[in-house]
């Protein structure tokens, strides 16, 4: 399965997980592994460490979640992001954005 989520006990913290390609055809996907959460302040990890594609609907997709989490006062994580995406953020100065952790 390309996305799967988990959600910490306290309702604080979502992991997204996504292997293989993050492309338009995950758009649906993406958004039901976050809207499953409606508290105030959760941190949004998204773990692409498996991914080896990324395009500009996914870039899309995750400043859609960052205004998602904004407006609840929460945040947006991208974790260990593969050596090819970590390419496309670095083009797209996706770190001005959201917070990326190597």
């Amino acid at each position: 399965m390309p996305i799967n989520s988990a959600v910490s006990s306290d309702n604080k913290r979502v992991m997204i997980n996504i292997t293989d390609r993050f492309d338009y055809g995950l758009h649906q996907s993406f958004r039901n592994s976050y809207q499953m959460v409606n508290e105030m302040g959760v941190i949004y990890s998204i773990n692409l460490s498996r991914a080896t594609y990324m395009d500009s609907s996914a870039l899309g997709m995750v400043l859609l979640l960052k205004e998602h989490a904004e407006k609840k006062g929460g945040s947006v994580i991208i974790c260990k992001p593969h050596p090819a995406v970590a390419k496309i953020l670095k083009i797209a100065n996706f770190d001005r954005f959201v917070t990326i952790e190597n």
